[in-house]
């Protein structure tokens, strides 16, 4: 049946061609017999109805060109959805999926009918528009083996920058899964054998990767949810500790209405301002959050934050004073 199916889709590609297409030369390129193609196109006409004349000079052809094979049955709002889909999958994974989209928007495309289609890219391009901020230089090869390492359990070995140290170092590497934080942070997670702890690290920051024939078995204790929601944005060491920061009230409508952390906890204050609470792993990321909203943002707890704080901030201010 999948035979069937598939030499029915190239005949249909095949009559769709503005080459004269006849049952000779039709079957020459699916590699059947005459009696094949004219048996396939006698079950198209009739299963399906679809429009197939014979005329001297355009061989085989659709009387009706919007005519479709309908081995594709999808409503408008679904093909609009995957219109979408795939403009924001461009826009934020960017090259890594890009001939996979192209080729997979082509096949689409041959069996709708072509308004359809133009109609849906017209609305799709006017009307909705994706921007994913700073684009991350990813090498597609380095993450389509991850993608295979993850699926097949395999352990990898890399040479990997750290941005914070400014230093390269070989890692041998369980991935357990990928992670696409905010649309361009594209990461791998997995057991690390150096630090012998889940880790997390930057696909593009990966120089070199290699799939071992070693096959590795995830910690049955790790789970990915949990890990996932115990981590402010992309941070995953450490023990998780409470937060406490408060924003003033011409800050806080920025901050209140969303969901920062699963287990976040936002107290009102009388005077506008709000109070918010979590439980986190890491606190360089919350840091570097925090003072995103200068004096409107102050942390309360833990006190270890609070020093890193004051710490930046006199270091900015030692470095603004030299720049005077």
């Amino acid at each position: 049946m999948t035979r069937l199916l598939e030499r029915l889709l190239n005949l249909d590609q095949l009559i769709r061609s503005p080459v004269r297409h006849t049952a000779e030369s039709i079957a020459t390129e699916l590699e059947v017999s005459e009696r094949t193609v004219r048996s396939d196109i006698n079950f198209l006409k009739e299963r399906y109805h679809a429009p197939i004349h014979w005329g001297k000079s355009r061989g085989y052809y659709y009387s009706d060109p919007d005519w479709r094979l309908p081995s594709i049955s999808l409503s408008k709002g679904e093909l609009f959805a995957l219109t979408v889909g795939a403009r924001m999958l461009n826009a934020y994974a960017g090259s890594v999926f890009r001939l996979e989209l192209e080729s997979a928007i082509a096949k689409l495309v041959e069996r709708l009918p072509e308004t359809t289609w133009l109609d849906l890219q017209q609305l799709a391009e006017e009307h909705m528009s994706f921007r994913s901020g700073a684009e991350t230089d990813l090498d597609p090869e380095i993450w389509h083996k991850l993608e295979d390492a993850c699926r097949r359990r395999k352990t990898v070995y890399m040479n990997y920058y750290t941005a914070d140290r400014n230093a390269y170092s070989d890692r041998k590497l369980d991935p357990y899964l990928l992670h696409i934080y905010r649309g361009t942070n594209p990461y791998v997670i997995g057991y690390c054998h150096t630090r012998k702890e889940v880790r997390w690290f930057r696909v593009d920051r990966i120089q070199r990767l290699e799939i071992q024939e070693e096959e590795f078995f995830p910690d049955p204790s790790f789970d990915p949810k949990d890990h996932l929601e115990s981590i402010f944005q992309s941070e995953a060491g450490g023990v998780p500790q409470m937060v406490i920061i408060k924003f003033d009230a011409i800050t806080a409508p920025f901050v209140r209405g969303r969901r920062w952390h699963p287990s976040q906890e936002i107290m009102e204050e009388k005077e506008g301002g709000l109070m918010l609470k979590m439980y986190v792993r890491g606190l360089n990321d919350v840091k570097r959050w925090v003072l995103g909203y200068g004096k409107g943002a102050v942390v309360l707890e833990p006190i270890e934050l609070v020093e890193m704080i004051i710490d930046e901030i006199r270091m900015m201010h030692v470095l603004y004073q030299e720049g005077k």
